[in-house]
């Protein structure tokens, strides 16, 4: 099962996240040397193929990947921490503009630092405000060249960091492989983690904190994901696609499903498969771009964010019990 996961889903989908860049990075040449219409729609497919891809990774984000800030870097979310208090707070999947508008003007920045506001502005909310903020274009008629040199910064950077990981696994692969217990730290026991990790995220950055459940009901459109891009439901779906991928194995037998079943839980491998159906589904009701959904759609809103709760509760409690895993992750919202 492990050896599945190692050389059929986790590589293949970091090499793919690696020519997803390639395109990306390419088609970003081509816009900041000409920022028309037509180049910035060019762009918004290479943007949309790559943050997708980045959405089949995320359940990966143990070993190589948490020991490189991946996701904190590339796609900083605050993680399960929230403070709707003040409207303007830095939390969710927020974009810091005027941290990013800042390092522009200055010419003078530290990618690398773990500051807040530098997490909320690089990686993929970065380049969704730079390429697609509504004044993207008009933008470059001033100090054009420091902000194509930011833009190229934050591209490398998330290159170099993919770069990265997908090296590591080189040789993290014998480790992952060879470690078939399920205490903290193993193999199965990050990827249970995980699950339950990135369906806490649709639960509230994704979904529910913008669409106000943690505010009284106030919505905060602006926070959901690649809010410029207007994909934000897409990205959820992938999300979630991707992370049943993972539970299953896909087709080959040798995924967590199967194993739950080994366990002589085939019952509830039944019934998270199809919570997993469910939630998929309601998630796939809600029109683009979530922003607008949140006030528009809002029962459909309310329907997923439903299913998705039951399969958290599914994944963190049933799943991890029966198959012996800790929980090592907290959240503060209730489940």
């Amino acid at each position: 099962m492990l050896t599945h996961y190692a050389d059929n889903l986790i590589i293949p989908a970091y090499q793919q996240m690696q020519l997803k860049l390639d395109a990306l990075q390419a088609a970003s040449e081509i816009f900041i040397a000409s920022p028309t219409v037509a180049t910035q729609a060019a762009l918004k497919v290479a943007y949309t193929d790559a943050h997708l891809q980045y959405e089949r990774i995320a359940g990966f984000h143990f070993g190589p990947a948490e020991t490189r800030l991946l996701d904190v870097f590339l796609n900083y979310s605050g993680g399960l921490e929230y403070d709707f208090n003040t409207a303007g707070e830095l939390t969710g999947f927020s974009i810091d503009t005027t941290t990013i508008e800042n390092n522009i003007a200055a010419g003078v920045y530290d990618l690398t630092s773990l500051n807040r506001n530098n997490l909320y502005a690089q990686g993929f909310p970065s380049l969704n405000y730079l390429f697609f903020h509504p004044n993207a274009l008009a933008r470059f008629d001033v100090n054009p060249n420091a902000r194509i040199k930011y833009i190229r910064d934050v591209t490398t950077r998330v290159i170099n960091l993919i770069d990265l990981v997908a090296g590591d696994w080189t040789s993290y692969r014998a480790e992952f492989v060879g470690n078939t217990k399920t205490n903290v730290g193993s193999p199965i026991g990050n990827m249970v983690n995980q699950l339950a990790y990135q369906l806490d995220l649709l639960k509230g950055p994704r979904i529910g904190w913008p669409f106000g459940k943690q505010s009284g009901g106030m919505v905060f459109a602006s926070k959901c994901e690649a809010y410029y891009a207007g994909i934000s439901a897409a990205l959820a779906v992938e999300n979630l696609t991707s992370l049943k991928a993972i539970y299953t194995g896909g087709t080959s037998g040798k995924g967590l499903a199967d194993y739950l079943s080994a366990l002589d839980r085939a019952s509830l491998n039944d019934e998270v498969i199809g919570q997993f159906d469910r939630a998929i589904a309601a998630l796939q009701a809600i029109p683009d771009p979530l922003s607008a959904s949140f006030v528009s759609e809002a029962a459909k809103v309310e329907s997923a964010y439903k299913e998705l709760q039951k399969l958290l509760t599914l994944l963190k409690t049933d799943v991890a019990s029966a198959t012996g895993v800790q929980i090592t992750f907290t959240d503060n919202d209730g489940d």
